[in-house]
């Protein structure tokens, strides 16, 4: 039993850091809709689940499991062609260097320094 909780808690860690890669990606694929993206991905689990749980009741658990398996190995390999603007992708590709004209937060001009105390 202890070792079936170990397992389950470093399963769970794992779990938890590709969800989080999922979301991680939402603010680059289109900053003026953020909401709705998340909310499609959200969607996106639970509607996963729901499939899921539909295989596992109408399936063998055998089958079930391999069906499950074989579409999480195929939709990882669309993870090799995510795009972020100003980014490489995984394979190929260069880095665009942000200038300071292009920086979304603007940094603060050194030459203009006003007195707060006076």
């Amino acid at each position: 039993l202890e070792g079936a909780i170990v397992v389950m808690v470093f399963f769970s860690l794992f779990v938890q850091a590709a969800e989080g890669s999922s979301y991680g990606i939402v603010p680059y694929v289109d900053p003026p809709s953020t909401g709705s993206i998340a909310g499609i991905i959200g969607a996106g689990g639970n509607s996963g689940a729901v499939a899921f749980g539909m295989g596992f009741r109408n399936l063998e658990y055998k089958d079930a499991f391999v069906i499950m398996g074989c579409t999480i190995l195929a939709s990882s390999v669309l993870s090799f062609f995510v795009c972020i603007p100003g980014c490489s992708r995984m394979i190929g590709g260069e880095d665009d260097v942000p200038t300071k004209d292009t920086l979304a937060v603007p940094t603060p001009e050194t030459d203009k320094v006003e007195d707060v105390n006076a």
